[in-house]
């Protein structure tokens, strides 16, 4: 280490209030790379969902602290980077090529944007990071109506700093402004605009050809999931038996459900609701909504709309134990449980009591599009206080669910199946579905459980044609 140059201690932070300890994913640079602040150094898993973590300086990363899929408790130093003590604008001088070292002094912002990127927006082989954009990131690009598609990256494997998306923007925030001054001036942008269009069009095209099809059974099944890999115990052919690794996430869950399973005494209850009506309302508004917001309309969104309202005349449904006493929460965030054959995620819809049906569905469909895309933020994951489960995506027509802990109860809505039914002694055709509860029985009772179901149903079967979304 030279005398203008210190070293900088990574610590692992405080992710959440709840959260003591992390794992170790996937080291996103490796000792001797130029790492910018704000830029993804590694990819961390917790026992709610995974998440980057960013530096905090700019500078070299001399050294790595802990090994991929080493479990560090919140505090302990993880990495350190090589930062500069003489000019703040010195550790951009190597990332600069040759040919333009004399013009990072006089003009730093020129020059970044000058640099020649890691294929701009194609090239899967030589920028595998391309599409992978940290919370700074996106947060950023949201900020100021940026599409990062064509923004140029510098970073690993293509991949898109902050300090990029800032030089995006203020070359290209000049043209705008210019463009809007006369004929000659959009003239000028529309010539800039068509010359990005082949850059968009490589990403799209290669987005789509990397892209794996896309599963369609269901919120639960809504892409095609990864296959663990598999190891033959004494070789291929020599036993009967198979071992998989158990990884962090399917740890975690584990972890989960045994602390739900051993510490709350779990009792369960069913009900059958006829959902003919709202069959008949959802067929009605599918199109038209379709084409309004671009996003489709589950019976999921109605379904949470009935709950929502039954947990305001049944507080109680909406507490947690606190050994001496119970907690109830004023404000309703529904829980989504959102998984794949391996893996369940668990994002909150929050303050769902103030939202109307279409404002449920948009919710709906944002995190199961972030979840599909792997983009789910920690505080995406927490604030929950009841969670609802659509099992009937995948066809099932009766589960007993398990608590995710530490609510009070989970409720899952199951397959819309047509059955005869016999209504005023005649028998009809009607399109039934089970909703089951699993409850806390240390804070709920049958009778309190069965009240809430009942208004559940009620809220549901008083869906009519004329029911509004908005």
């Amino acid at each position: 280490m030279s005398d203008n140059t210190k070293l900088i201690d990574v610590i692992l932070p405080q992710l959440a209030e709840s959260l003591v300890s992390a794992t170790i994913g996937k080291w996103l640079k490796q000792p001797g790379d130029q790492v910018d602040q704000y830029e993804p150094i590694c990819d961390l898993i917790t026992d709610k969902v995974n998440a980057e973590l960013p530096s905090t300086v700019e500078g070299t990363l001399v050294e790595l602290l802990a090994e991929e899929g080493q479990t560090i408790n919140v505090g302990e130093v993880i990495a350190r980077i090589a930062v500069a003590v003489a000019a703040p604008a010195a550790p951009t001088v190597p990332a600069a090529p040759s040919a333009g070292a004399g013009q990072v002094n006089s003009a730093p912002q020129v020059t970044a944007a000058a640099r020649p990127p890691l294929p701009a927006a194609g090239g899967s082989a030589d920028a595998p990071m391309r599409s992978r954009y940290s919370p700074a990131v996106q947060t950023l690009a949201a900020e100021h109506g940026i599409n990062l598609a064509a923004v140029p990256g510098t970073g690993m494997g293509g991949r898109i700093t902050r300090k990029d998306v800032l030089t995006f923007m203020e070359s290209g925030g000049a043209a705008a402004v210019h463009a809007s001054n006369g004929a000659a001036s959009a003239a000028g942008h529309q010539a800039q605009v068509a010359a990005q269009q082949p850059v968009l069009q490589a990403v799209h095209t290669e987005v789509q050809e990397a892209r794996e099809p896309v599963r369609h059974s269901g919120l639960h099944l809504s892409e095609s999931p990864r296959i663990p890999t598999i190891e033959v115990e004494g070789g291929r052919g020599s036993s009967s038996e198979f071992l998989i690794d158990v990884t962090p996430i399917r740890n975690t869950i584990a972890t989960r459900m045994r602390q739900s399973v051993s510490e709350i005494p779990h009792a369960w209850t069913m009900i059958e609701v006829d959902v003919t009506n709202l069959v008949v309302l959802r067929n009605k508004l599918k199109d038209e909504f379709k084409r309004k917001e671009g996003i489709n309309l589950t019976y999921l969104a109605f379904m949470m709309k009935a709950v929502v309202s039954a947990i305001k005349d049944y507080p109680i449904m909406n507490s947690v134990w606190a050994v001496d006493k119970i907690i109830v929460k004023r404000d309703i965030n529904i829980t989504l449980a959102v998984g794949t054959e391996d893996s369940v995620m668990t994002p909150v819809i929050k303050k769902a009591d103030q939202k109307n049906i279409a404002g449920l569905a948009r919710e709906i469909d944002e995190l199961a599009q972030k979840t599909r895309d792997g983009k789910l933020r920690l505080e995406d994951m927490q604030g929950g206080t009841f969670t609802v489960n659509n099992t009937g995506s995948f066809g099932s027509i009766l589960s007993y669910p398990i608590i995710n802990y530490p609510q009070a109860a989970i409720l899952t809505f199951e397959s819309i199946v047509k059955k005869p039914v016999v209504i005023n002694d005649m028998i009809a055709v009607r399109s039934m579905a089970n909703i089951c509860l699993s409850l806390d029985h240390r804070i709920l009772d049958g009778v309190i459980c069965g009240r809430f179901l009942q208004r559940v149903k009620d809220n549901l079967e008083s869906y009519t044609p004329d029911t509004k979304l908005y």
